[in-house]
């Protein structure tokens, strides 16, 4: 008994000994992989710290390079702006009419954001022209400090550039780049065109110059020389150069003719090379440049809004649409230009950009669109047309073919057909102006209004007032249309509001109704040639008879 009990107590102690190690193991594996847990936990912490850390080095590394190409570009702007110097009241007679042969004068306001704009690349034109050793002299003005000044040098907007020839003024007719700018000083200082020598020179040129015409001459005078020189002259966008070597002109012009005389445009565009291929005369060099110096298409901005709008293409196409639907539309565009190349002028418009887009889209009725949008212009006639259909490669080729053969129906704007049932003004739109006004048997009273006209809110109270009081009166219609959404070509537009009466015996004459009348002058007109055209019309009848 006492064996067993001895027994019994020693395998409790060894069983007592077994579970306490093995807590004890627990608790020293648990405490060591809590201890290795917080050590991955630290050394994470410290891998994304030490991450962190680098990309804020990058950054700082990036910044250290920004600032210092910004620092750059300050510098070589400084240094440009200190060449440009101030006039005012002490100095601008000395500058521009007494020290200097050629002054161009920038006139500015500091409020002015265009002048802003404008100012850094005048400043930079400035650089290039005086390391080039040009002899002009490139000045400015704050117009608003000081008003005698500018006034004195003929400076009433903002910004405006005058070229100064031993003190007399003259427009400049340039563009607003800064190599547009130093082209057309260099123009007007007596250096219209650059000789080329080598080829190295070429290639250099070429390298600078995104458009140029290049004439090949075995020598530089005689009759076809001058004409190229006078058009060099002439001309203020485009650089001319010439050379006596073939070599050099096809280093320019790979098609260059290697005898007799030859002229060709280089642009930087798909349609590189274009031979001028007509007599050597001033005017036709002036002609071919202006027909074939925009590319392919052009992308209309405000720098040259100007030259678009002057070019001397009548048929233009143009195309708005986002930078997606550009993109799409520019191989097809492309493609049917080259086919109407100096005959028809192809634009792209930003359809985001109000400044440019909306006062064409708003001839059309579509200022809100967000779709492209394809239109023509024939400015020869002051027709446009709208390609109503989605623009494809076929589509666009169709319209373009019909615009070139006068063959496409002008647009003219109109709002859907309205529902006038029961209206005692009825409302005419540019589609329904023919069968409404032109050819319905009735009288008609047309007024013409626009919804940002003030004046005629009170002539349209007139209006009702009129219809309601010749309700019933079977040979009049009383009618008005927004001329500002709908057009007609018989519809022409002098002044808003406007009345316009129709007699049913003669609706090409419309009698204009003065639109200061009161109501009841516009009654008396009513009653006196509604009734005098009824009577005369039942006079014809009993006459037929």
């Amino acid at each position: 008994m006492f064996t067993k009990m001895t027994k019994s107590k020693h395998t409790f102690k060894i069983i007592t000994f077994s579970l306490t190690l093995l807590i004890l193991l627990g608790l020293i594996t648990s405490i060591i992989a809590s201890e290795s847990s917080v050590a991955d936990d630290n050394n994470e912490e410290d891998d994304v710290k030490d991450f962190e850390e680098l990309l804020a080095l990058d950054e700082e590394e990036e910044a250290a390079e920004d600032s210092q190409v910004k620092s750059a570009e300050a510098e070589v702007l400084t240094k440009a702006q200190r060449i440009v110097p101030e006039l005012n009241m002490e100095n601008y007679k000395r500058v521009v009419f007494e020290g200097n042969e050629f002054v161009l004068v920038l006139g500015y306001a500091p409020w002015c954001f265009r002048s802003a704009e404008l100012m850094p690349r005048f400043a930079e034109a400035a650089n290039v022209l005086n390391k080039m050793g040009n002899p002009i002299v490139l000045a400015k003005i704050d117009a608003e400090r000081h008003p005698k000044a500018a006034s004195v040098l003929g400076i009433s907007g903002f910004p405006t550039l005058l070229l100064f020839v031993n003190g007399s003024s003259q427009a400049y007719t340039g563009g607003f780049s800064t190599e547009e700018m130093v082209l057309w000083a260099r123009k007007k200082t007596g250096m219209p065109v650059i000789r080329l020598n080598s080829v190295p020179e070429a290639e250099d040129f070429l390298s600078k110059n995104r458009m140029f015409i290049i004439g090949l001459f075995e020598k530089f005078e005689g009759e076809d020389y001058e004409e190229f020189a006078k058009a060099a002259v002439a001309d203020n966008e485009i650089q001319f150069a010439e050379t006596s070597s073939s070599e050099v002109a096809a280093a320019l012009f790979p098609d260059a003719k290697t005898k007799g005389h030859f002229l060709g445009l280089v642009k930087n565009e798909p349609e590189t090379h274009v031979a001028f291929e007509d007599t050597l005369a001033m005017g036709k060099i002036l002609q071919f440049l202006e027909y074939n110096k925009f590319p392919l298409v052009t992308t209309l901005t405000e720098q040259n809004s100007i030259r678009v709008y002057a070019s001397p293409v009548k048929l233009q196409v143009f195309v708005f649409g986002n930078a997606d639907d550009f993109k799409n539309l520019l191989a097809p565009l492309q493609d049917v230009a080259r086919k109407f190349k100096s005959k028809i002028l192809f634009v792209y418009v930003d359809i985001t950009d109000d400044n440019l887009a909306k006062p064409f889209l708003t001839l059309f009725g579509y200022e809100d669109s967000k779709k492209a949008v394809v239109t023509a212009f024939d400015n020869k006639v002051n027709a446009k047309y709208l390609l109503e259909s989605d623009p494809t490669a076929h589509s666009l080729e169709e319209f373009c073919s019909g615009l070139f053969h006068g063959t496409l129906s002008t647009y003219f704007k109109s709002q859907p057909i309205p529902n006038n049932e029961n209206a005692t003004v009825l409302t005419v739109v540019g589609r329904t102006f023919e069968n409404l006004v032109l050819t319905s048997p009735q009288n008609v009273l047309l007024e013409v209004y626009a919804p940002w006209c003030v004046d005629c809110e009170d002539m349209s109270k007139k209006i009702v007032k009129l219809a309601k009081h010749f309700k019933g009166f079977d040979n009049l219609i009383i009618s008005r249309i927004d001329a500002s959404t709908n057009e007609h070509p018989e519809l022409q537009i002098t002044e808003y509001p406007m009345l316009l009466f129709y007699p049913s015996a003669d609706k090409s004459n419309p009698i204009k109704v003065s639109a200061k009348s009161s109501l009841k002058d516009l009654a008396i007109f009513i009653n006196k040639n509604a009734k005098v055209i009824k009577h005369n019309q039942e006079a014809t009848a009993k006459d037929e008879l």
